[in-house]
């Protein structure tokens, strides 16, 4: 019997998820190997400071500040860094030497994914990167895998589980979202600076990934309309509640054809409301789920953690058996499929439907006059509320009205809010939510 082969893995960042993932190689190297076809030898951690604490007991030995060295002796670099620089230089440093790569930096692959797929076609060599999008969840290799015979049309994701965190407190128990924003600071589910969650960057990022992955079609961070959860009140969310909804921050990357009848894809990530009886609406805490719609498979979610150490760890050391096996077996490395070139489509060519809220008169003709303006607008109304408040000290009388419209073009729904904030008869536009799933 012939000896079993060893594969070097260079380990680039020892935080959270690298240091499980350290644990990992070490503690499971057996079953790993079995796995594997060959022994994963880790060879190296490069960190910025090799004596400071972790919460892993790791061989002290492990790690240099050398993380240039380590990538160019690799068989298979781990990238667990983050950020732009000096991720990226060590990345294609690894695989113009010939490494096959498995990374979990988001924010890289939507800035200038296009050039690591291209070096990583060139060289031969394996780039994968489930850890990016959704923690533990596999699903990337699946949209790229087991959904590659099928063609998928919508997909919608709670992709980010500091904001699912604070908007499902919301929801539960009325906090205002500063409140729930620091219990998810207490907790450890925010960082002491949110705004890349809050404001909806992280999961813009994971919605180009996820884009690009089901169109097959090379989607930036650019491409991506984004809107976080800051504007969204305890009011929001109550009277989202009184009318059957939750509100989520969803990614959603969706075919769609413009006015001209020009085909492309809507790529956006805002607060929505879903029906609660919406698989989606029962995500709950710092959890993240994706829901795919495919012509034949139909629909599909995939639910789990997140985000944490361990949980992300799963992915990472998913991507390194696959990468592994690859080479013991032989062959060029798998990146992505780019075999279509559509184009992302602007946030006004997107087809959703809204929630609209409205202060107005109490008087006759008010319902009248704004169910003519959406009409002339091309936006009909599928839901309409009304709820009467009387001033006690002004003895006067004001309408709460709550609508839902049917599907139109954001275009069209976007006009149709601007109209009706001229109306004489509106005292102010209190929300203004998409909705989805209705």
């Amino acid at each position: 019997m012939s000896e079993m082969r060893t594969l070097k893995v260079a380990l680039l960042g020892c935080g959270n998820v690298g240091a499980q993932v350290a644990r990992i190689l070490i503690d499971d190297a057996d079953a790993l190997a079995a796995r594997t076809g060959a022994r994963l030898e880790l060879s190296g951690i490069a960190v910025r400071n090799p004596d400071a604490e972790r919460d892993v007991e790791l061989p002290s030995g492990l790690f240099t500040t050398d993380a240039e060295a380590l990538a160019k002796g690799a068989d298979l670099v781990i990238e667990l860094m983050g950020g732009i620089e000096p991720a990226r230089t060590l990345i294609l440093t690894a695989i113009r030497n010939g490494a096959s790569v498995v990374t979990g930096n988001k924010a890289l692959l939507a800035q200038d994914g296009p050039t690591l797929y291209e070096e990583a076609d060139k060289a031969g060599v394996q780039l994968s990167y489930e850890a990016a999008v959704a923690g533990a969840i596999p699903i990337l290799r699946p949209i790229r895998d087991s959904l590659s015979g099928d063609r998928i049309t919508r997909v919608l994701g709670i992709v980010n589980g500091t904001t699912n965190f604070i908007l499902d407190q919301m929801d539960t128990t009325g906090a205002q979202f500063a409140d729930a924003l620091a219990e998810a600071q207490r907790l450890g589910y925010a960082e002491a600076d949110p705004t890349a969650d809050v404001e909806g960057h992280d999961a813009a990022a994971k919605a180009a990934i996820l884009a690009s992955l089901s169109f097959h079609t090379r989607f930036a961070l650019e491409d991506v309309y984004c809107e976080g959860i800051s504007s969204v009140t305890a009011a929001d969310i109550a009277a989202a509640k009184d009318a059957g909804f939750v509100i989520k921050l969803l990614a959603i990357a969706e075919k769609l054809s413009d006015s001209e009848g020009n085909e492309g894809v809507s790529v956006r990530v805002h607060p929505t409301l879903l029906p609660r009886e919406h698989p989606l609406a029962a995500v709950h805490g710092a959890f993240n789920a994706v829901f795919i719609e495919a012509e034949n498979a139909g629909e599909l979610m995939f639910y789990g953690q997140g985000a944490g150490g361990t949980p992300t760890a799963s992915a990472v050391l998913g991507d390194l058996v696959s990468a592994a096996r690859r080479i013991v077996l032989g062959g060029p490395g798998r990146t992505e499929t780019t075999t279509g070139h559509v184009p992302a489509l602007p946030i006004d060519a997107a087809i959703t439907s809204y929630y609209i809220g409205l202060d107005v008169a109490d008087q006759p003709g008010v319902l009248a006059r704004i169910a003519q303006l959406f009409a002339e607008h091309g936006v009909s109304i599928e839901i309409m509320r009304q709820t009467v408040h009387r001033d006690s000290a002004s003895n006067s009388e004001s309408a709460e009205l709550r609508i839902v419209t049917h599907r139109a073009s954001e275009a069209a729904l976007a006009a149709t809010v601007q109209a009706v904030k001229g109306l004489d008869v509106i005292n102010s536009v209190t929300s203004v939510l998409r909705v989805e799933g209705v």
